[in-house]
């Protein structure tokens, strides 16, 4: 068979092509289908596989080994930023890109102490998408809309650090900004416990509970219980253990 210049060109251009090889993890089937839909018309990307949760998406980042991995934050069983730690602590070559609905300033902080390559907004347009896959696979980190070479970020993350309130949450835990009282005792108020139920099961006094209430309230800016169960909740920092949560404010 005859080849022309024309062909042999094509054939090189194709085998000079590299794919980015993809994996999309999140819990919502359709927002997951979504995301590998809209990759899959990028030619140089390659969508591997997708998972609903942070075990699963681990067990395919090890067998696949994919570039790069599209990980919600809030999954079950394990979170995007334990399973970014996870996949730090192995030194697999998967870079992690974190999805989430709420970019507060202090989770983006955490989620790149954690390890991660990439931070965005799920509202993010295909297109931009596209682009923060690219400059991630390109061995740069993006968080929002800033792109930072490696000692770029390393400046700007140390600056950060500077400036936030202390992260009490480890690299490999959800980040939340609590203590580990604080949580102990917003666990507490989630399952519906008054402050005393609270103060007996801790084995600390009415006030003191009243003390880590204010606090939490303060460090949410939420004016009462039942929109700090909802903060925490919507950011899977916390889980509904039962099916009634008491409403008003209880002494």
């Amino acid at each position: 068979m005859c080849y022309t210049q024309a062909d042999r060109l094509s054939s090189y251009g194709k085998m000079e092509m590299k794919e980015t090889t993809i994996l999309v993890v999140d819990d919502h089937p359709l927002f997951r289908q979504g995301v590998a839909d809209a990759l899959a018309t990028e030619p140089s990307f390659k969508v591997v596989g997708q998972a609903d949760s942070g075990d699963a998406a681990l067990e395919l980042i090890r067998s696949l080994r994919p570039q790069i991995a599209l990980v919600d934050v809030n999954l079950p069983n394990m979170n995007g930023q334990q399973v970014t730690h996870q996949v730090v602590l192995a030194k697999l070559p998967t870079r992690i890109i974190l999805l989430t609905g709420y970019d507060d300033n202090e989770q983006v902080i955490h989620a790149a102490w954690a390890g991660a390559a990439g931070y965005c907004s799920k509202d993010i347009l295909p297109q931009e998408l596209v682009k923060v896959i690219q400059e991630v696979a390109d061995g740069k980190t993006v968080i929002g809309n800033q792109v930072f070479t490696r000692k770029e970020f390393e400046l700007w993350m140390n600056q950060q650090m500077e400036k936030a309130r202390h992260l009490y949450s480890e690299p490999g835990s959800p980040f939340h900004p609590l203590s580990d009282r604080e949580m102990e005792v917003l666990s507490c108020v989630v399952r519906g416990m008054s402050n005393k139920e609270i103060a007996i099961s801790l084995g600390i006094s009415h006030q003191t509970v009243k003390n880590h209430v204010t606090a939490i309230l303060r460090k949410f800016s939420v004016e009462d219980r039942t929109q700090a169960v909802v903060y925490a909740l919507r950011r899977g920092w916390v889980q509904l253990h039962t099916p009634h949560v008491k409403s008003k404010e209880q002494d």
